[in-house]
This record gives C-alpha cells, structure tokens and sequence, in this order.
C-alpha cells in the first residue's frame, strides 16, 4: 500500500502566505545594499582623493554580502533533519511501538531525554520515536533533529543540519549592518550639509536608520546565539531550564568550548566562518564529556544517585522520622524544583524530561 502522508517540505513550499516575511528581508537587503553603493561607495570613487578608500569598501562589502545572501539561501532550502523512516543504517528502530517503549530500549540509544515515566519519548503524529533535542514543529508539521526554534524569517525551522548557516547568517547580517552604519556617516552629514536632492538626503538617512536599527537587533540576537552555542544549548532547551528555574551552567550535551564550537560550526576550524562543511554525524545522538560512560558505569553511578535520595526522604535520626511523618503526604509526590511540569512529553509541550539524570543527582 502506497504511503499517502503528504511531503512536510512540499506542503511547506506550497504556502505562497508564508513567504511574506521572506520577501520583506529580500527587500531589506537589496535595498540597503543599493543605498550603500549607489549613494555612497560611487561618489568616493569619482573622488580622486577618496577612491582607494571607496574601492576597499566596495570590495569588502560585497564579499560579506555574497556570503550573507549564501547563507540565507542555505537556511530556507536546507532542511534541518528529521526522524529516519523505520530504521537508519545502523538498525536503530524509529518507528513508535507503544510495548517497546521502556527505557532500557533507550539505553542502546544513549538517550538522555526521557518521559516521566521513564518511557523513550515519541511523537503522536510523526508516529515515531524522538532522539535527544528532537521537537515536533506544528508549522513544518514534521519532528525536527536538535531543533533550537522555527524562524519564520527564513520559512524554515532552525536544526541539526542547517544551524551553522543560520548562525553565520546572524554574523554575517551583524557585520554588514555595522560597516553600512560606520562607514556610511560622513556620507549622511555631507547630504545634511550640502545642497544634495531631497531624495538622496532622505535615502541616505533611511538607510542609516534602518541599518544601525537592525545591527543593534542583529548584534545582540547573534551574542545570544554566541552564549547558547557556548553552553551546548538550543533556544528550545533554554527556554525549558528558565521555566524548570534550574541552572544554565551544566548541560548534559556539553563537550567543552571547542567541542560545542565544532558541535554547531563544523569539525574544520579553518571553515568555521564559511557557509559549507556542517557539522558530522546525523543528529540523532549527542553525546557531551560528563556523559561519555559505559552502560556499566551509568548503571553503577544511578544506584549511587539512588542512596542519597532514599536516606533524604525517610531521614536516619528521630527529627528526620518526625518531619517524615509529618511530611509523608508530600513525599510521594514530585519533589519542589524537580524540573516537572506535571504533564507528560508530548508533542504540543515538545519538552522531554531534559538532563533527569543530572537533577536526581542535585535532589
């Protein structure tokens, strides 16, 4: 029987609707990209005294605005990775099984995420198993690998396979804004000053209002990004520890500064700051220095975990049996900062139980 689901990336193209945004940063950039060289750079060229000054602008502008509109390119048409049908090459079974969901499948997988109660996380529509990081977008309308959020600046999700484009974007964008505001200054009060048309004095102006506007956004969006890649974290992930109100400072997916480096720009440092060689590996395991165990020694450092925790809840000394018993109602249930918000994973919260482990360890 032939697979009638519809193709999530055909159904994505085939809202023109959504394309609005697109086209309004199209319009952007090319119109800031004139403004700069039609009323700015070519004037100091047809100065003698300024044409070395205007040809390096030029030269230097326009290499970092091919790359920027390469990079954009590569974010709308790069689809950030989705679950594997059924099984990858390596056997690993995706496809959801509801009787063999237990954890100790997911052990096999090194997963890190799972439910509450201690089942592999899978998604109701996309009917299959979720790895670590994956999120179901309603928009794409299909689970997306180490998902960090869905722009709809670029029409497309932000993922395992196209993060390096999109973080290049951010610097790439941040650089252009700056050297239009900079450079193009002495042009704007030249056209203040002077007797120049009405309309170039106003171009001028608009496009260096516009211009700072965005790189003061563009800069401060990008050093987040730059925070988040530092800290082996996505968007979606920081958003989870500000409402569990748990630390920012240990992530389980940590690999250190160069490894979370390489994790999001690539494993070529001399390509980090090219739009090509992403990032190795398919996305569906992330493994970070603290969590680089065998089963056996995961398996010895949970029941370690476990002995702390039980002499914490039924005490060893006659006051902790006395606010025991007291507190035996509030025993039972979740403890105060667990991380839990009482629901189970599921793909409207798109929220697993993220880094459980590390959290009984601090309880």
């Amino acid at each position: 029987m032939p697979d009638s689901t519809p193709d999530p990336q055909k159904q994505r193209f085939g809202e023109s609707a959504k394309f609005l945004p697109v086209a309004f940063v199209v319009f952007n950039i090319l119109g800031l990209y004139l403004i700069y060289l039609i009323f700015h750079c070519l004037p100091l060229l047809q100065d003698p005294e300024s044409y070395q000054r205007g040809f390096i602008e030029i030269i230097v502008f326009n290499c970092v605005t091919l790359l920027l509109v390469a990079c954009y390119v590569q974010c709308i048409l790069v689809h950030p990775g989705t679950i594997p049908d059924k099984e990858d090459v390596d056997g690993m079974k995706w496809e959801y099984v509801p009787q063999d969901g237990r954890i100790g499948n997911s052990k096999e997988l090194s997963l890190q995420e799972t439910k509450r109660s201690g089942d592999r996380r899978h998604c109701k529509w996309c009917a299959k198993y979720k790895p670590d990081r994956c999120h179901h977008c309603r928009v794409c309308r299909t689970c997306i690998l180490k998902m960090d959020h869905h722009c709809p600046w670029i029409y497309n999700c932000v993922g395992f396979r196209n993060h390096k484009y999109f973080f290049l974007l951010l610097f790439y964008a941040a650089i252009d804004c700056h050297m239009i505001t900079w450079t193009m200054l002495e042009s704007v009060k030249n056209s203040v000053d002077s007797n120049t048309p009405f309309m170039t004095m106003f171009l001028l102006l608009f496009g260096e209002t516009l211009a700072a506007f965005l790189g003061i956004l563009v800069t401060v969006f990008f050093g987040f990004h730059i925070w988040l890649m530092l800290k082996a974290m996505t968007t979606i992930e920081f958003c989870e520890k500000q409402m569990k109100r748990t630390g920012y400072d240990s992530s389980v997916y940590d690999r250190g500064v160069y490894g979370n480096i390489n994790s999001v720009c690539g494993d070529n440092c001399l390509l980090w700051l090219l739009p090509c060689s992403p990032p190795s590996g398919k996305g569906l395991n992330f493994i970070g220095e603290e969590t680089r165990m065998s089963s056996k020694d995961l398996e010895a450092g949970r029941g370690l975990r476990r002995k702390p925790h039980s002499k914490a809840s039924y005490g060893t000394s006659k006051g902790h049996r006395k606010g025991s018993r007291k507190g035996a109602g509030a025993g039972t249930g979740s403890a105060p900062g667990s991380g839990h918000s009482g629901a189970e994973d599921s793909p409207e919260s798109e929220s697993g139980n993220l880094e459980a482990q590390p959290q009984k360890a601090c309880q």
